[in-house]
């Protein structure tokens, strides 16, 4: 199998990312005696500052750690909806569906809070030195991206005509871009510098741990909501095209804190797969293990069942299909009812094996072009009014793939601008390991508050305006969030973490990554390598919240005749360039051993991972 690197091996320590300048920042925390836990830290606010079209302090994450020793755990830093977000008061506004920009759609920040609460309650570093590489990067300077330099230019109008302060902000990236010649320009960003300085210098107390409180302090009740309330009270044109001022107040954030919860598991094949709850899509992953299970080949007939005829390809992409059908007519969370655990007793209804057996016999040799979700402890599925079909036209599959990212768009009006996420991995000697997805807070999501050099998230437009759905919108209920990092513990003991940007696709790349890594015998690097595919025939998380029935993204690295057999069983296939679905990283640990090994992905020339 051809791969682009080697899977790092060693014994100290491991840390990859979707940049390399986070993976290194975590690597040095490493270095200095830090635990995994720091180092995680420090590279998800560098990944603040270097990814900004990526994710942002004002967004939100999905941390699942593994303590040595210990059991996974799942940190959530997706916050929920303001007190005053409902659907009464946003159909009040003229809206069918939370708009895909503006400030409206911000959910409480929890991305910040809960880097803070990891380092609070797992580190073992003082805040300003697990910091200070976030804080040089933004005061001093850093590389920009390309990808960072199209998305600003691409939002360049909507900056200039609907969004000032983005503009202030933002605007002097393309100014220094062309004094100095092209992309990797050293940019700087001092306001949000600043934020960082106050946050650090809030740091007071008589130990760590209660340094680090007092920054989360500073960041809920302090001058960090004081700015977010002032900040969100101006209406801004948002994806609707029309105005509207945000609901979020300083109230909600002191309110919030991320807050610990036992993992969703499953048992396939001896290993014990983990994710997030029911808030997230990561259940979907489990079921889709759970379709597919007595249908796939082991070991090297796996890797030449993908690579020489459509039928695995097929019969994996109906089974997501169906998983992801679940996902939209049943998760959300569920937990409002104190003393209640709804979300427990719903994900046991959904991985129980009578029903994935039932669920599994719709899998035909066609491609299904309807969405399908089962019905669940007799009552029957519901989905949202406001799903639409999409009105894109992909069935020739031979047509390269022509997407433009919306962030790149240049628009009249800030529509939709979707952007991505980031991910991050680290494991350290002593057998910590954490996965983390922080995303939302783009530079392209909503006006930049000026006082602090963030935009606040969108996550709010993953709800629907209709009441008595499992994800409505309801003050205090979190968002169905797409963010979903993966942990699996093997049956010799081996934990490895793993996880990818993609928003709806954060469950399907890694998919094919775990069967030709755990079945196809691949390594890290080489199953990340492998070539990829994903459905496009779920209800997309983002606005505008259409799907494509029997839709298919795959990379055109998979040879003509998979690509031709699913186009005649039906699917609508979109063939994707060679290296682009995807920006996964990985690392294991070996408990028996001390042998820790890691691997990133080449697609998006960005990410990296390092160790010894």
């Amino acid at each position: 199998m051809f791969t682009t690197r080697p899977e790092l091996r060693g014994t100290f320590g491991m840390v990859g990312s979707t940049h390399w300048l986070a993976s290194q920042a975590g690597m040095a925390v490493l270095e200095e005696g830090g635990n995994a836990f720091d180092a995680a830290v420090a590279a998800g606010f560098v990944l603040q500052v270097v990814e900004p079209h990526l994710n942002g302090p004002g967004g939100d994450a999905t941390l699942i750690l593994r303590p040595a020793g210990g059991e996974p755990v799942v940190l959530c830093g997706q916050g929920p909806a303001p007190a005053a977000a409902d659907v009464d008061r946003y159909r009040a506004e003229g809206l069918e569906v939370v708009p895909g920009t503006g400030l409206l759609a911000a959910a409480i920040p929890g991305a910040t809070p809960a880097w803070l609460t990891l380092l609070r309650d797992h580190g073992t570093l003082e805040p300003a030195r697990v910091l200070r590489f976030a804080l040089g990067y933004a005061e001093d300077g850093h590389p920009v991206l390309d990808q960072v330099v199209r998305t600003v230019r691409g939002m360049e109008r909507t900056f200039r005509d609907h969004w000032p302060t983005s503009a202030a902000h933002w605007l002097p990236v393309l100014d220094a871009v062309g004094r100095h010649g092209g992309t990797g320009t050293i940019v700087r960003y001092p306001a949000l510098a600043a934020t960082y300085r106050r946050l650090l210098d809030a740091a007071v107390g008589p130990t760590r741990e209660a340094r680090c409180e007092a920054m989360l302090t500073a960041w809920s009740e302090g001058f960090v909501a004081e700015e977010i309330e002032a900040f969100v009270r101006t209406a801004v044109v948002d994806a609707s095209g029309s105005p509207h001022a945000g609901v979020l107040t300083g109230a909600d954030l002191a309110g919030f804190r991320p807050g610990y919860e036992p993992p969703a598991n499953a048992d396939w094949r001896g290993h014990t797969i983990v994710k997030a709850g029911l808030w997230s899509q990561g259940p979907s992953f489990l079921q889709t293990l759970g379709l597919l299970d007595p249908l796939l080949p082991d070991g090297p007939e796996l890797l030449d069942a993908f690579a020489h005829d459509g039928a695995l390809v097929h019969t994996v992409l109906e089974a997501l299909q169906l998983a992801l059908a679940d996902r939209d007519a049943w998760y959300g969370d569920a937990d409002l009812t104190p003393g209640t655990d709804e979300a427990a007793a719903r994900l046991a209804a959904l991985l129980d094996p009578a029903r994935t057996d039932e669920r599994r016999r719709l899998i035909g040799a066609e491609a299904s072009t309807d969405l399908r979700p089962g019905s669940l402890g007799g009552h029957e599925p519901r989905m949202a009014a406001a799903v639409r079909r999409s009105e894109e036209r992909t069935d020739d599959p031979t047509t390269a793939d022509t997407r433009t990212p919306q962030s790149s768009r240049e628009t009249a009006r800030p529509g939709p601008a979707r952007g991505d996420t980031c991910h991050l991995d680290v494991v350290d000697r002593w057998g910590n390991v954490l996965t983390a997805t922080p995303s939302g807070g783009w530079l392209q999501s909503s006006p930049t508050i000026p006082a602090l050099g963030f935009c606040l998230g969108t996550r709010l437009q993953m709800t629907w305006l209709e009441p008595g759905l499992p994800s409505t919108l309801l003050p205090g209920r979190r968002p169905r969030t797409t963010l979903s990092p993966s942990l699996a513990l093997h049956p010799d003991g081996t934990v490895t973490a793993f996880g990818t940007p993609g928003g709806d696709q954060q469950d399907q790349w890694p998919l094919v990554f775990w069967l030709t890594h755990a079945l196809g015998g691949l390594d890290l690097q080489a199953a990340i390598d492998h070539p990829s595919f994903n459905t496009t025939a779920m209800v997309s998380s983002f606005d505008p919240r259409t799907w494509l029935p029997a839709g298919v993204e795959i990379e055109g690295r998979f040879p003509a005749a998979v690509i031709d057999d699913l186009a005649a069983r039906g699917h609508r296939v979109r063939r994707a360039p060679d290296w682009s679905l995807g920006r996964i990283s990985a690392l294991s640990h070996d408990p028996s051993t001390g042998l820790l090994r890691a691997a990133a992905n080449p697609r998006g020339m960005q990410g990296y991972a390092v160790g010894r």
